[in-house]
């Protein structure tokens, strides 16, 4: 691959630097466009290489959230909420991103999702003990609706291990995409 002077590079040669990315590991269009825009000599030509890519379908942002929505829910470690901003951040279009959430989670129970979390997070701890202490309770909390589970499942299934849970309900509102 030859590059000019300051390092960037021509059409062919950027062409070939989007497919060696793809290679590695999907990518969103916008992803891809902000990287090729970095190397790029001409900065429209960008434009061109990814209308190509998409053509041949080696990017989808379709596809993209599907894929990714579909191992993060499989995996039991990410929640709705948490799964849409990862693809927000990635730069999925919204509707996009909530269909395939949505599609990913669809038939999934939250309560049991959060369940097995906490199971897996706190395997080897009483949890009844250890969420006696209002601290810990909160600290709980907090990390399940960081790992994106909404407050009413988290809160329900640690009712079950604390009559404390309900006083957690006023500590951070829902977001409106749940």
């Amino acid at each position: 691959m030859k590059k000019n002077a300051a390092g960037k590079l021509g059409e062919a040669e950027l062409k070939d630097y989007a497919l060696r990315l793809l290679a590695g590991r999907a990518l969103t269009v916008a992803q891809l466009k902000e990287r090729l825009r970095r190397r790029a000599a001409e900065p429209a030509s960008v434009e061109g290489i990814v209308a190509q890519l998409k053509e041949y379908g080696a990017l989808d942002d379709r596809r993209f959230a599907e894929t990714f929505s579909s191992s993060r829910a499989a995996s039991g470690q990410f929640g709705r909420r948490r799964v849409l901003a990862e693809l927000a951040k990635r730069k999925v279009a919204a509707k996009v991103a909530e269909k395939a959430v949505r599609e990913a989670f669809q038939g999934l129970d939250e309560e049991q999702l959060v369940r097995a979390w906490l199971e897996r997070k706190y395997r080897n701890q009483d949890l009844a003990a250890l969420l006696a202490e209002p601290a810990k309770l909160a600290g709980v909390y907090r990390r399940l609706r960081h790992a994106g589970f909404s407050s009413g499942a988290a809160i329900r299934v640690l009712r079950r291990f604390s009559e404390q849970a309900e006083q957690l309900e006023g500590l951070e509102p829902d977001s409106p995409a749940e």
